[in-house]
């Protein structure tokens, strides 16, 4: 896994396994990566959204998950949503120097989506998305929610989630994904004149 951006040499990068009764997980996750990603999951539409965060994210990804994909795509996703998170907690360790904030704004032929994220210790999701279809292919519209709420839960970060407009659902997702690597890539990265942590507490 290649990384291009250090912070006093520390490398921007962590793993996590999970593994319980309905999944296994192995994940890594490089903040300062190439746009490389390498996704074995049982859930076809998200390892395409996945791959769309990374290559705009410019990260670096490695994703191995089995779950019991014979009830739903629920718990796969759910869980390499908590999965990402944590490695990117880990990966920021006191979030010195990082520019913290990002607004972006992604379009995806028809659809419009923003995505602003703070970098914030202070967990939260704001989803404002309504769908024309309830599922793209096999995959339910609805674990979008779920993957992010996770994510953000486990990561810590404030993100706000806006399709401003659409009417094609695959567009609408790919567009929200896309927003998200470049949003998170730019909240995350290194702003020299940023000294210690950027928050008038001392503390992220």
């Amino acid at each position: 896994m290649a990384n291009k951006e250090q912070v006093d040499n520390v490398v921007r990068t962590s793993s996590v396994s999970r593994r319980t009764n309905e999944t296994d997980i192995q994940l890594t996750f490089g903040v300062d990566g190439t746009g490389i990603s390498s996704l074995e999951t049982d859930v076809p539409f998200l390892n395409h959204m996945l791959d769309l965060f990374t290559k705009h994210g410019k990260f670096d990804l490695d994703v191995i998950a089995k779950g019991d994909i014979e009830v739903d795509d629920h718990h796969t996703t759910e869980d390499i949503g908590i999965c990402l998170g944590q490695t990117l907690l880990k990966a920021l360790g006191d979030k010195r120097g990082i520019r913290r904030y990002a607004s972006v704004f992604v379009p995806m032929d028809e659809a419009l989506a923003q995505v602003i994220i703070d970098v914030s210790n202070r967990p939260h999701l704001e989803y404002r998305a309504e769908f024309p279809s309830k599922q793209v292919g096999s995959f339910e519209v609805e674990l979008v929610h779920e993957f992010l709420w996770k994510f953000a839960l486990e990561a810590r970060i404030t993100l706000h989630v806006i399709v401003h407009y659409g009417h094609n659902t695959h567009h609408m997702v790919e567009a929200i994904f896309k927003a998200l690597g470049r949003a998170l890539d730019e909240a995350t990265s290194i702003d020299p004149r940023v000294q210690g942590v950027p928050s008038t507490k001392g503390v992220l």
